[in-house]
């Protein structure tokens, strides 16, 4: 199945969500144009709101039920192949009704890698809701002249026109607020408050991984994600990040609001009660998760983490994260107080996370339907196989088979020394939507091996 195919199928929200958009506010349109009286207003007919569209996808319930015996005779062979690599765990069940079709292992801990940013994905829709945005904001200090420039942990703040990621909030548009606001007094000093996140800036990871270009240091204020040149059409490469995000931010404010580039910014505290002199918003919170999703973003995915912790009223930090989102779990019903899983980060690059493939499979089931409306936000950001993110180029290679998938698996990767997981959905042949979760640790091939192996298992459930 080609581009076609997944133009039709990957583009869309999964399991029987139905979009449907029905006009909120029915406007009455008033003109002013010469008649027989000049200027007398012209009220027009309300324009009636446009019919609901119809479903873009039949319900997830579509379609013949497989049986386990059908899943089992499907994916044999490819979890074979899959467990001649390492330990190997496999979860398959029907996205709408969650029945068990497959299970290997499945409720063991693994290492996820990056397929525990579906963790936060689910955490941070719940805990913040999918509209929240997260702001960036200028007061007043405490010093005549001086502005404080407050970071509220949004990784995308874009510095002017240029911008890494679409639709950020903009540092000139908020140094223009900032001007406006002062009129005639002028800017004597720039000061940083990044307290917002608190802990240590780097995660539980090996030493490799803050020097490899995928992550940097996770600060309350930071812009682009930390990136040091912040080129879009660098897309998910590694990219140099500044090793003080916050007071690169705050020295870039500092020229905006014309102190020039020797200006010496420090990091302090806003003021309590300091009169607000300008405030920029974040995308929503669901447009973060897309992002996060599609391109594996583990700065997002770390600021989003320490999201939950805010609304949970836990300290913005690693470990406070970690808390924060296995509560999240529990409240959802994706884990009990007494058996809780091991997080140790948002991003999957920590090797002291320990969850189920069950889990996984658990919470794309509970976001699929029966689980808050707000968390179905969760499927759009999934890459598609053949077509998008991380699964762009995953199936446009032998062997052929793999190419069952284009189009019609939406899963996240993930991926570290020895660990390679896959975790999504996937419609079948016959229209059925399944979800599943392959997690692999102790892997001893090289990640193209393990993910070919791994990649035969959706493709299998894709049927032929």
């Amino acid at each position: 199945m080609g581009k076609t195919a997944a133009a039709r199928s990957g583009g869309v929200l999964l399991a029987g969500v139905v979009l449907v958009v029905l006009a909120a506010v029915m406007l009455t349109l008033v003109l002013v144009r010469a008649g027989a009286v000049e200027g007398e207003p012209v009220l027009h007919p309300p324009v009636p709101p446009p019919p609901p569209p119809p479903a873009v996808l039949p319900a997830a319930s579509g379609g013949a039920p497989l049986t386990a015996e059908q899943v089992q005779a499907a994916i044999a062979d490819p979890v074979a192949g899959a467990a001649a690599l390492g330990t190997v765990a496999v979860s398959v069940r029907d996205l709408a009704t969650g029945e068990e079709l497959y299970d290997h292992r499945a409720n063991a801990a693994m290492i996820p890698a990056s397929t525990i940013k579906l963790v936060t994905a689910v955490t941070a829709l719940a805990a913040r809701g999918p509209a929240y945005q997260i702001p960036t904001t200028a007061v007043a200090g405490s010093e005549p002249g001086e502005v404080v420039l407050v970071g509220g942990g949004d990784p995308t703040l874009a510095l002017g026109e240029v911008s890494f990621y679409p639709g950020a909030a903009r540092l000139d548009r908020l140094a223009s607020q900032v001007l406006s606001a002062l009129g005639d007094t002028p800017v004597t000093r720039v000061t940083v408050d990044s307290r917002r996140f608190t802990g240590d800036v780097y995660g539980p990871w090996t030493s490799d991984i803050p020097t490899g270009g995928y992550v940097g240091p996770i600060t309350a204020l930071m812009s682009d994600g930390g990136r040091i040149d912040p080129d879009p059409a660098q897309g998910a490469s590694p990219s140099a990040r500044y090793d003080e995000p916050d007071l690169a931010v705050g020295e870039h404010f500092a020229a905006l609001l014309g102190l020039g580039d020797d200006a010496v910014v420090e990091r302090g505290a806003a003021p309590d009660g300091a009169a607000v002199l300008g405030e920029v918003y974040s995308p929503p919170m669901v447009r973060l998760v897309d992002i996060m999703l599609t391109d594996s973003d583990n700065v997002i995915a770390e600021a989003l983490a320490r999201q939950v912790a805010l609304a949970r009223g836990e300290p913005a930090s690693f470990e406070g994260a970690a808390k924060a989102m296995a509560e999240v779990l529990v409240e959802l019903g994706l884990a009990t107080p007494e058996q809780q899983p091991e997080l140790a980060d948002g991003s999957g690059l920590s090797r002291d996370n320990q969850i189920s493939a069950r889990l996984l499979t658990d919470l794309l089931i509970l976001a699929a339907g029966p689980g808050p409306a707000e968390l179905s936000g969760l499927f759009a950001g999934l890459p598609v196989a053949g077509w998008s993110g991380t699964l762009l180029d995953r199936h446009d290679r032998p062997p052929p088979e793999l190419a069952l998938a284009e189009g019609v698996v939406r899963a996240k990767t993930g991926s570290l020394f020895a660990v390679d997981a896959l975790a999504g959905v996937v419609e079948t042949a016959g229209g059925r939507w399944l979800a599943f979760a392959v997690i692999a640790n102790d892997v001893s091939v090289d990640h193209d091996t393990a993910r070919e192996a791994l990649d035969r298992i959706p493709a299998a459930l894709a049927g032929p």
